[in-house]
């Protein structure tokens, strides 16, 4: 499969899941507001909410955005491959730089989220706010794990086109 085509679309798969998990959470969110209602649930609905609007917002933009990226890169291949060294490579540069920032923010909020779990020994609204944070952080990072594994093999292959371009 043409590595670009591979790698935007398994982009674009990622997001659906996104999309799907906060989909799925803010549905919990509202179950656990509404139907469960103690602090606790209401605890932990807020990040699972809050995390949802995030997940939602961040697949949707990717799905959309994923066909004009691949039209965008392979008229770079075809038409202009100096293109792959200066935008390509600098914006997956840039992009493999985020995810280990969203790595560190991912591991802080599970250590946050336990730190709230543990403050309590009653089922307090803090607690449930621990318990949401440890869950949606977990995931998130989950998934961040995996896309940040393909971006490795996009920004080798496209570092590997840019080499093969130069020497022609």
């Amino acid at each position: 499969m043409n590595p670009v085509l591979k790698y935007f679309s398994g982009e674009k798969a990622e997001s659906y899941l996104f999309i799907l998990v906060g989909v799925l959470a803010f549905a919990l969110a509202v179950y656990f507001v509404f139907v469960l209602k103690t602090s606790f649930w209401k605890g932990v609905a807020i990040p699972f909410f809050v995390v949802a609007c995030l997940e939602f917002i961040v697949g949707y933009t990717i799905v959309t955005r994923s066909p004009k990226d691949i039209i965008r890169v392979e008229n770079f291949i075809q038409s202009d491959t100096q293109k792959i060294k200066t935008v390509e490579i600098p914006r997956m540069e840039q992009v493999m730089r985020n995810f280990v920032v969203f790595r560190y923010t991912e591991i802080a909020l599970i250590f946050m989220g336990i730190l709230l779990m543990y403050s309590s020994m009653n089922d307090t609204f803090w607690r449930g706010i621990g318990l949401g944070l440890f869950i949606q952080a977990s995931i998130v990072l989950c998934l961040d794990f995996f896309a940040e594994r393909r971006g490795y093999e996009y920004l080798s292959y496209l570092n590997t086109f840019s080499e093969k371009v130069l020497i022609k």
